[in-house]
């Protein structure tokens, strides 16, 4: 009993010393539960009175981030996070790493575990800087590509947002004489800012790849994987490197390469040849330099070298010969485009921005350009070319990203919240006709999913090749009708004609992706519950207050107006702490900013001053030499005085010894 009561007020005690807490969360998807996680923390924390900064790290970048001076003065550092954080700068602090559902599901509990179980950063088990020191925790390969992905889908969207923008100035009508009559032109290089909007676009697709395979590299090794993994993905998308010479465009951001599955396989190799570099024991004078410059030199050449030569080689290979059986293919089936924009749809679904999706891209390209050269040799117009290849892959290059979000409203019980908010997120991107943003629920599940997207964009480009439709330039996706220059002749319901089977291939991509998955269970499944009764809850009361406004409308606008003064109320107290953050922001940066503008100052006055740290250094050491010197000589001096003296009194017991043995001598005689 009295050991009981001992280890109770032993840990009160433990619990008394803390008082300062600061985390970080990180969900793959960077979106839902990082902020659900950081909101449960505060609160926690806040229930017992514990200072508490909680930095998150989502899609949009770090945010509320943490200061070295809160860093400092933290007592506990919890790390709720499913993919990659960098912990170098929390060295020497007491620090707990988690997943990211455990402070949604218990937060009281981890705070609880994380004092508990805490150790301090740098020990066996832990990460200091590039080198891991004893045993990890190993993630799983879908937790890497996620860590890839939230670092990829930025640069992807904002680069299909900005090349469809460029597409929609692509085209104007202008009088050629030769043809005497008005026509539309292909114009954009003649315009400087769409020009430059379209190759930043396609700079930024040239990026995206490198950018996912470095970061699934780093999530697996850390930061000596990133260098060797960004080489070696940029080379495996790269036609010169590759070997291919496929002719395409000079405004083309699409070109044949190994794309988002050439890059999954460069950045898992990097990530685990790494690894392996990382167990050898290098010798002590060169520990110093071995993550920053013998692995990533060795890595760099390694990955290089097998993208170049080994991994390079087939996929060269089976892009020419793809292109070839297009090639093939379309001059067999000339009369009928149906079963080239079979293939082609198939194709564009099946690896999502792979070397299949981007071949049959670029032979839509390229048909298109050879067609259009012999229309207008022959005295045709711009609408005389072979539209077919390249109007079905633009028709299918929606479905899978439109599909995917369909699917997670339909049947939102079959996938996680992350899912069902990334679904959102794909609902962005597939209306601007970027099919990356079906990757996540593919690096998920691949099997169910490519199956339900090769289906649905089958169908899609298939129906628009149907009705005769002409796709020249704008966005790839059902707003192309609005947004773009699209031509339908022949079709018997105008914009419909392209809109219905895109329509009808997202539909179908839904309904086979939601028959096939699993249900959810566990904790997601809870949520999922959780979220459907809240919205139940919300539908029934907006049903009841309708109801009352025809059978109480006096009691229904009192609640009414009692509801809108609570909401005008939390809404001024909501934008005054909003605003206050911001100035809080805006005040730290500037006194950051004058802090390193002071320390710049610093060291700029130490560099021109006359007497450099090394003259003062050295002044120094002459003054404590000569102090030493000048104490040295006072010994000296003194020992010379007392060897004087004792000399002085040796003479003094000499002489008197001589005087006495005199007056005894006299005695005698």
């Amino acid at each position: 009993m009295e050991k009981q009561i001992e280890t109770e007020v032993e840990v009160v005690e433990k619990q008394a010393s803390l008082k300062n807490i600061v985390a970080v969360t990180a969900c793959a998807a960077g979106i839902a539960h990082t902020y659900m996680a950081a909101d449960a923390l505060t609160k926690e924390a806040k229930s017992r009175n514990l200072n508490i900064k909680v930095e998150t790290q989502g899609t949009i970048g770090a945010e509320n981030v943490l200061t070295d001076i809160e860093i400092a003065n933290a007592d506990l550092v919890i790390i709720a996070a499913d993919v990659k954080i960098d912990l170098s700068r929390f060295n020497g602090k007491k620090i707990f790493q988690t997943g990211v559902n455990p402070p949604i599901k218990n937060p009281g509990k981890l705070i609880d575990d994380a004092w508990e179980k805490g150790v301090e950063y740098g020990k066996k088990g832990t990460k200091a800087g590039f080198v891991t020191f004893g045993k990890t925790k190993r993630k799983g390969v879908l937790a890497h590509l996620m860590t890839g992905i939230s670092w990829m889908l930025p640069l992807t969207i904002a680069s299909g947002l900005l090349m469809a923008i460029a597409n929609l100035s692509a085209f104007q009508t202008e009088y050629v004489d030769n043809q005497g009559w008005y026509t539309e032109n292909w114009v954009l290089g003649t315009r400087v800012f769409p020009q430059f909007l379209m190759d930043v676009g396609s700079l930024g697709f040239k990026l995206m790849m490198p950018i996912f395979a470095g970061f699934v590299a780093y999530s697996i090794a850390d930061r000596p994987g990133l260098a060797p993994a960004l080489v070696g993905g940029w080379i495996i998308n790269d036609n010169k490197m590759l070997g291919v010479t496929v002719q395409v465009s000079e405004n083309s951001a699409i070109e044949p390469g190994a794309g988002f599955i050439g890059a999954i396989v460069v950045g898992l190799l990097t990530g685990y040849f790494v690894q392996l570099l990382k167990l050898i024991r290098f010798p002590k004078f060169i520990q110093p330099i071995v993550p920053i410059m013998i692995i990533p030199i060795i890595s760099t050449i390694a990955i290089a070298s097998l993208v170049k030569f080994g991994i390079g080689v087939p996929i060269a290979g089976l892009v020419l010969a793809m292109f070839e059986g297009l090639e093939n293919l379309n001059n067999q089936f000339a009369g009928t485009g149906i079963i080239i924009a079979l293939i082609l749809s198939m194709m564009i679904a099946f690896d999502l921005g792979g070397p299949f999706n981007k071949t049959a891209l670029v032979f839509g390209t390229v048909i298109f350009y050879q067609t259009l050269a012999e229309a207008l040799a022959k005295g045709g117009t711009f609408w005389d070319a072979n539209f077919v290849p390249g109007t079905a892959t633009q028709a299918a290059i929606s479905v899978p990203p439109l599909g995917m979000w369909l699917s997670t409203v339909m049947f939102k019980d079959r996938f996680t919240k992350n899912e069902r908010i990334m679904g959102t997120a794909a609902l962005g991107s597939g209306a601007m006709g970027i099919t990356e943003g079906a990757i996540p629920f593919a690096a998920a599940d691949p099997f169910r999913v490519i199956f339900a997207n090769v289906v649905g964009a089958s169908v899609a480009g298939v129906g628009v090749t149907l009705f005769n439709v002409k796709f020249a330039a704008g966005l790839g996706s059902p707003l192309g009708a609005f947004l773009g220059y699209i031509r339908m002749d022949n079709a018997p319901f105008y914009p419909m004609a392209w809109i219905l089977p895109i329509f009808l291939g997202i539909f179908i991509t839904a309904l086979l992706t939601g028959l096939m998955k699993k249900k959810i269970t566990g904790e997601e499944y809870e949520m999922y519950l959780q979220d459907r009764n809240e919205t139940r809850l919300k539908r029934k009361n907006r049903r009841k207050n309708f109801k009352l406004l025809f059978t109480e409308p006096k009691y229904a606008f009192k609640k009414f107006g009692a509801s809108q003064k609570i909401w005008w109320k939390n809404f001024g107290k909501n934008s005054k702490e909003y605003w206050a953050w911001i100035g809080n922001g805006i005040k730290d940066y500037f006194v950051q900013w004058g802090q390193d503008f002071a320390s710049l100052g610093a060291k700029i006055k130490k560099t021109f001053t006359k007497k450099t740290a090394e003259q003062k250094e050295f002044l120094t050491l002459q003054k404590t030499q000569h102090k030493e010197q000048l104490a040295l000589n006072k010994v000296r001096q003194k020992e010379e005085k007392e060897k004087e003296r004792q000399q002085d009194l040796q003479d003094r017991e000499e002489r008197r010894a001589l005087a006495r043995q005199k007056k005894e001598d006299k005695k005698g005689v």
